[in-house]
């Protein structure tokens, strides 16, 4: 089983780059194109959040035409740059029945839940009571199943200090302790700081995705200013495999090779390839 993770497409009206810099669009389509060749495909393409850059209606239609080319089921979460009533006018799809876009999700042996952080005009993200009794709900519905929970701002402190003050600042420690009461999830996975971060967190693995267009400066002064530049494009791939979860980063671009490791007969000292 495996799952891909994209996120922060930051997708615009066409003919505008993110920041006058950015070819999101452009970006984007080169992101789906890296889904489509991986074989094994994955079974499922989770999208963390920034679908758009703006939330406007041309944004969302050129989502739906990109998403259109991928033949596995696609599930998302909004960003602090989308609009709800946008995304959920375009895609019905991911209304999650409480007015907001989220998703709960079995894929074989996985529970996948999606949940929506979004707080309108504001770039912090939140969780209200009642998405957090919605989550300890479905957590508490498949004890036994492996589970990955999505949201775009992640709820821990990463040390970039711009995005520390606009990740998840409301509802954060609710949050940790429902995720800690139910040890069978296995992933915390969120977008919005653009560079992919690590940490363990409320008794599991929260990992930050790599956007797919640019990357956030990895400044870890106390001052830093917000900036970006642009890093190679990446995603995850969480893959269920011999009853664990592995997650692998694999980029969008694609570099020379792959080359065969050939041991120099020069050299009869040379290790063996690995």
């Amino acid at each position: 089983m495996i799952v891909a993770q994209i996120t922060d497409l930051h997708l615009r009206p066409e003919g505008k780059p993110a920041y006058r810099v950015a070819e999101t669009n452009m970006l984007a389509a080169r992101a789906i194109a890296a889904l489509r060749a991986l074989t094994p495909a994955p079974d499922v393409v989770v999208i963390t959040g920034d679908l758009t850059d703006c939330g406007l209606a041309e944004e969302y239609a050129l989502l739906h035409r990109l998403l259109a080319q991928l033949p596995m089921p696609v599930l998302m979460v909004p960003g602090n740059h989308d609009r709800r009533e946008g995304l959920l006018a375009a895609f019905p799809g991911a209304a999650d029945g409480r007015g907001f876009a989220g998703f709960v999700h079995d894929a074989g042996p996985l529970r996948l839940i999606g949940l929506d952080t979004l707080v309108p005009g504001a770039s912090h993200g939140a969780l209200c009571a009642g998405r957090l009794a919605a989550l300890d709900a479905a957590l508490s519905e498949r004890p036994d199943a492996p589970t990955l929970i999505f949201l775009h701002h992640p709820p821990f402190a990463c040390g970039i200090r711009h995005m520390d003050r606009i990740a998840l600042a409301e509802g954060a420690a609710e949050f940790a302790r429902i995720v800690a009461a139910h040890p069978q999830v296995e992933r915390v996975l969120a977008g919005h700081h653009h560079r992919p971060i690590q940490a363990r967190w409320a008794g599991t693995l929260a990992m930050v995705a790599p956007s797919v267009a640019h990357q956030v400066v990895l400044d870890l002064t106390e001052d830093g200013p917000p900036a970006f530049a642009m890093e190679p494009p990446a995603f995850l791939l969480h893959v269920w495999h011999g009853g664990a979860l592995v997650t692998h980063q694999a980029y969008v671009e694609t570099a020379p090779g792959p080359f065969p490791f050939v041991l120099d007969p020069d050299y009869p000292g040379q290790s063996q390839p690995g």
